[in-house]
């Protein structure tokens, strides 16, 4: 097998149990280096660290799968791992619909799985991951006795990876328009054109911390997509609800969620850009009981991360100005490189800038079936808060 030796003065980041080796980290290769190749990882003075899949063409040169010397990387290694996967999410209630696999926190980095019911859609994000994408589905098959597996392999984080884009069946064809249930709510989830793999179950719990404070309330939902946030707050007694997104397609799933739970007359979206809709508004002295804010990740890169919090304190800002006294504003940020305390401090100098005095209700992560690893920035993205706004 080929051996990767790391360099003598690395940090301890990998041998306290970090999954990743980057290029910069690696000293010198024996054997082949074929893309997706199993590889072991030694220190300088040949310390075992674990074994994993290389790919020297990314800025990830090995990712490790076992830090075990006597498990070997073959079918059967994924078929156990997916059975722990499943044990774990089993044993918190993540039963229906949840996220399987969630890369590097199930110990299979580059790996993407997510569960609808009886359907299952997969992303393979690297190039060792996406070798071993046949054991996979059959591991899916064997455990699940799926009705469909479909790939959403179209993100442009493959070719970093020399993989092209590419997305399709990996079973027999299916209707890819499913309902799900969340939350006693029904909801439409297109696993073929949708965002990511068709539905942001990482919310799941969060939607649900809403029930009480939109009672009776008129509610105002920026970046609303396909309106979750908004159908689940009709749902639990707004009294109006709006949902602001700048795409038509999602807006109109939006509507059709709102049509399927019986939500039409409370809930209703408009196709704007919320960023300039949320300037104006606040200048026109509009107020809503509850604003809710749940926008897309607004950086992947270190060097624009000031820009990203700039902008997350723009819209906290003009959300904070549109909250009647009293009321509430909810807040999120997916952004893995955002970290919850610079989130904090980004809510709070908006909040003094605004002229307004917080008191914070609750401050979460995404769904436990997203599992976060202390230490693995990556696996601890999602920022969820609600405050109220004095």
């Amino acid at each position: 097998m080929t051996k990767v030796y790391l360099n003598k003065k690395i940090s301890r980041r990998i041998e306290n149990g970090h999954p990743w080796v980057f290029g910069n980290e690696v000293e010198k290769v024996e054997g082949d280096t074929a893309g997706g190749a199993t590889v072991e990882v030694l220190t300088h003075d040949k310390k075992f660290m674990g074994r994993g899949y290389i790919n020297m063409q990314s800025q990830i040169a090995v990712r490790l799968l076992t830090r075990d010397r006597n498990e070997v990387i073959d079918e059967a290694f994924f078929y156990n791992r997916l059975q722990e996967a499943w044990k774990y999410r089993q044993q918190l209630g993540y039963i229906d619909n949840c996220r399987l696999v969630f890369g590097e926190a199930d110990f299979l980095p580059g790996l993407i799985i997510d569960k609808f019911s009886d359907y299952f859609v997969l992303q393979t994000l690297a190039l060792g991951m996406d070798r071993w994408k046949p054991a996979i589905v059959d591991a899916l098959q064997r455990i699940f006795q799926p009705k469909g597996i479909y790939e959403r392999n179209d993100v442009p984080v493959r070719e970093l990876e020399g993989l092209p884009q590419q997305k399709g069946f990996l079973s027999a064809p299916f209707d890819t328009q499913l309902i799900i249930r969340e939350n006693g709510l029904q909801m439409y989830v297109d696993v073929e054109n949708g965002q990511k793999t068709g539905y942001f179950l990482d919310q799941h719990d969060n939607r649900r911390a809403i029930q009480h404070i939109v009672k009776g309330a008129d509610v105002l939902g920026a970046f609303c997509y396909t309106g979750s946030f908004e159908t689940h707050a009709g749902f639990y007694g707004a009294k109006s609800v709006l949902g602001l997104d700048i795409s038509e397609n999602a807006v109109a799933q939006a509507r059709r969620n709102a049509e399927l739970n019986g939500l039409s007359g409370v809930c209703r979206y408009e196709a704007v850009n919320a960023f300039d809709a949320l300037k104006q508004w606040s200048k026109d002295g509009r107020q809503y009981d509850v604003v809710m804010l749940d926008p897309p990740a607004f950086t992947k890169s270190r060097e624009t991360i000031q820009k990203a919090v700039a902008g997350y304190k723009e819209i906290n800002l003009r959300g904070m100005k549109l909250v009647k006294k009293g009321g509430f504003l909810v807040t999120s940020s997916c952004t893995n490189l955002v970290q919850p305390e610079l989130f904090l401090e980004t809510i709070h100098l908006a909040a003094k800038d605004a002229r307004r005095r917080l008191r914070q209700v609750t401050f979460q992560a995404q769904a436990s079936d997203h599992p976060i690893v202390p230490g693995w920035e990556n696996t601890n993205y999602l920022k969820f808060l609600i405050v109220q706004v004095l």
